[in-house]
């Protein structure tokens, strides 16, 4: 099952290869990692999108816990989150496919923001299931590259990840 791991870190050189390197050193798989300072400059979100048993989570945020770095920490999935993430990709274009493209990204609320004469660049958020619908319909011979940063997270209501 797939977890999104929220977790308030120091934000220190170092911090982020400790965190890789607990995954590595257990055989666990990161599937994306973003991170980013927060409010605060002393500390830095960092969105962990990982795979397991209850089990294997457990002892992920056991160990992640343990490293002096972290802060804070919460498995999203435990509760009610709003999720999100950014995707941009470049489409070849001609002048028969220029408005085929931009009606699709407009269906998938997209936005265009880079033209060239032949191509275009799509920015698209939402969640991964949408963003893997709009590369599907895309004709695969016209997609030239596909950017994603990962889903991030965060909890919903007054609740939040914060000292």
């Amino acid at each position: 099952m797939r977890h999104i791991i929220s977790i308030l870190i120091e934000n220190e050189a170092g911090a982020l290869s400790r965190v890789a390197g607990l995954f590595s050193a257990r055989g666990y798989n990161i599937e994306s990692l973003t991170v980013a300072p927060t409010e605060d400059e002393t500390l830095s979100r960092m969105t962990v999108v990982t795979g397991g048993s209850d089990r294997v989570i457990e002892q992920i945020t056991k160990q992640l816990n343990k490293l002096i770095d972290v802060v804070k920490l919460i498995d999203l999935v435990e509760s009610t989150h709003v999720e999100r993430e950014l995707m941009m990709v470049k489409v070849k274009t001609s002048n028969e496919t220029r408005e085929e493209v931009k009606r699709l990204s407009d269906i998938f609320r997209g936005k265009i923001i880079d033209v060239t004469s032949a191509s275009y660049v799509i920015e698209m958020t939402g969640v991964s299931d949408k963003l893997d619908a709009f590369v599907a319909a895309l004709d695969d011979e016209s997609v030239i590259e596909v950017l994603r940063s990962g889903p991030m997270g965060m909890s919903r209501g007054e609740k939040g990840l914060h000292l």
